[in-house]
């Protein structure tokens, strides 16, 4: 399958601005934490880590000088307990960090820390990244609009996320695809439609095989699937288009060839407009909140002019919707975006009871 580069350049880090802050500090995101990803950067030396195939992972597992690392390591605890609960400090005793890793691939350059509960031998992760205003956008949008929550919290220019359980896409199509089921083919080739249809409509971009999981439920008789972007670097930065929608990155060729293979022209419509009904209903169900954090996008350089003005035509030329031209920023195109998908789906649904 031929695929023009759809994102040339490498995308730039922004800042957090007062605005943004505010905002975070409003629904809970922002709190003080005991440690900084610079803190992090302290480390003495590094091994690579191999997956279970001897492949290199891009990880290097990093390790601390002696007199650093008990510090960094009660901070570390301390920061999952503020993550994963209140912060109180009765379950210290019981929690050890198995392990630090870096990765030099992409452009947050995360830590990954492998928490261990001693007393049942439950671990789990978290990811420190610097702060980036695009990732905290992306990660916000995605807890509003997506089915899933998403646990994060920033500190000056810190950013920790939870882990996004799943089976990373590439890793799925390379050991997994094989084994699902015509039905379940069937399932994911619907998930694959709706996660598609989510990405453009809140203009996430990027979504390549390995920056999303897919997570299987086991119901009483089938296997249900989900799409879960993990990678919000992308959110609302690139002109073209098609950068928002995954069916165009040959990464994901396998999953759009299982689609068409799967599922009827008809059904593939039906499912879009499902996806489009939920996030409307989200939309509406969260409209102050969204609105606060428009009102921050609005005011936030997150892209260039030459993108926006791109990306602004591009969307007129797909919805035919004109407002889409007086746009000026990112946050302008979104909030056009969004009203739109409320727009249709009112005027759609006759059986919405409006009030008098």
């Amino acid at each position: 399958m031929e695929e023009q580069k759809l994102i040339s350049q490498k995308k730039p880090a922004f800042p957090i601005n007062q605005q943004l802050y505010d905002y975070l500090t409003e629904y809970n995101r922002n709190i003080k934490i005991p440690v900084f990803y610079d803190d992090l950067l302290r480390f003495a030396g590094a091994i690579v880590v191999y997956d279970k195939n001897g492949e290199d992972t891009l990880w290097v597992r990093v390790y601390y000088a002696e007199h650093e690392r008990e510090e960094i390591d009660l901070s570390l605890k301390r920061m999952y307990l503020i993550l994963h609960g209140d912060g109180s400090e009765d379950s210290l005793p019981f929690l050890t960090v198995d392990a630090i890793d870096y990765c030099t691939f992409g452009n947050s350059k995360p830590f990954r820390i492998k928490i261990r509960n001693i007393l049942n031998d439950n671990h789990t992760y978290l990811y420190i990244k610097k702060a980036d205003a695009s990732r905290v956008y992306g990660l916000e949008l995605e807890h509003i609009l997506s089915p899933n929550n998403i646990n994060f919290l920033v500190y000056k220019d810190t950013l920790i996320e939870e882990h996004v359980l799943g089976i990373p896409g590439d890793q799925f199509l390379a050991e997994n695809l094989k084994t699902v089921s015509t039905r379940g083919l069937k399932r994911l080739s619907k998930e694959f439609v709706k996660f598609n249809e989510r990405c453009m409509i809140r203009l996430l971009g990027d979504m390549r095989s390995y920056n999303y999981v897919i997570v299987a439920s086991y119901d009483f008789d089938q296997v249900e699937y989900r799409i879960r972007a993990m990678d919000f670097d992308q959110q609302s930065f690139e002109g073209n288009l098609k950068v928002y929608f995954p069916q165009f990155f040959k990464e994901n060729y396998p999953f759009v060839k299982m689609v068409s293979d799967n599922l009827q022209n008809e059904s593939v419509e039906q499912y879009k407009k499902e996806e489009r009904s939920a996030i409307a209903r989200r939309l509406k169900g969260s409209q102050e909140r969204v609105n606060d954090l428009l009102a921050c996008m609005i005011n936030d350089g997150i892209s260039t002019p030459e993108k926006i003005k791109q990306l602004k035509m591009d969307l007129v030329e797909y919805t035919k919707d004109k407002d889409f031209k007086k746009c000026n920023t990112m946050g302008e195109i979104l909030k056009v975006a969004f009203d739109f998908v409320t727009r249709n789906y009112e005027n759609v649904n006759t059986y919405i009871i409006r009030p008098e």
